[in-house]
C-alpha cells in the first residue's frame, strides 16, 4: 500500500467549476461592470443590490461569506464617487455586516480595500470595492501554516442561499418578489 498524497483535499462541489463551459467564463471588460448587467444574479453571485452598489460573493474566498461591496459606477478612486454613491456604499456595507451576522454568525468581520494596484494585492484595481470577510475564533488552523492550503468549509451556492435569506430579512429589503426568489439579488432601499 502506498502512502496517501497529502496535497489532496476532497471538495466535490468543485466539479461544477471543472465541468463548466469555459467560453461562458469570458468577461469582456471589467467584471464588476459586466456581471451586474447580466440577468443572472445567482450565477454571477450577486446577492444584494442597492441604488448605487451591489454585494457579490468572492469566487476565491478567504472564508465562507467573503463578499465584496462594489459601487455600480466604474471608478478607480473613492474620491471620484458622488456623495450619494459613497453614502449608499457605506449603508450597504453596514447592511452586509448585518446579513453576515444573521446568516453566518461569525465572531467578527475583517473589512479591507486593496488600494494601489498590484502593490496592494488587488487583482482589479480600476474599480474600487470593499472586501468583507467573516471570521470565527479558531478559523485559522494548521492547514495554511503547515500544508500551505486553505480549507473552505462551505460551497459558494450554500453561502449564497444563507446570505440571500439574511438580506431578505433586513428592514431595508424591498420588493418581496426579489426577496423570495433566490435567483435574483435582494433589493435594498435605505431611504424608504
Amino acid at each position: 500500500m502506498t502512502e496517501p498524497d497529502r496535497d489532496q483535499l476532497f471538495a466535490p462541489w468543485r466539479i461544477e467549476w471543472v465541468e463548466r463551459d469555459g467560453d461562458e467564463d469570458d468577461v469582456d471588460g471589467c467584471p464588476f461592470c459586466v456581471l451586474p448587467e447580466r440577468d443572472a444574479d445567482r450565477e454571477s453571485r450577486i446577492v444584494a443590490r442597492s441604488e448605487h452598489a451591489f454585494v457579490i460573493l468572492n469566487n476565491y474566498p478567504y472564508n465562507p461569506g467573503h463578499v465584496m461591496v462594489i459601487p455600480e459606477r466604474h471608478a478607480g478612486e473613492w474620491g471620484s464617487l458622488s456623495d450619494a454613491e459613497l453614502l449608499d456604499h457605506a449603508r450597504l456595507k453596514v447592511a452586509t455586516i448585518d446579513a453576515l451576522e444573521i446568516g453566518l454568525g461569525p465572531d467578527g468581520v475583517n473589512a479591507g480595500e486593496n488600494l494601489g494596484g498590484s502593490a496592494a494585492g488587488g487583482s482589479i484595481d480600476d474599480h474600487v470595492h470593499t472586501h468583507l470577510v467573516p471570521r470565527w475564533s479558531g478559523d485559522t488552523n494548521f492547514m495554511p501554516v503547515i500544508g500551505d492550503t486553505k480549507v473552505i468549509v462551505e460551497a459558494l451556492d450554500d453561502t449564497y442561499d444563507r446570505l440571500h435569506d439574511a438580506f431578505a430579512s433586513l428592514s431595508a429589503a424591498v420588493d418581496e418578489e426579489y426577496a423570495d426568489d433566490p435567483e435574483r439579488a435582494v433589493r435594498l432601499d435605505f431611504d424608504g
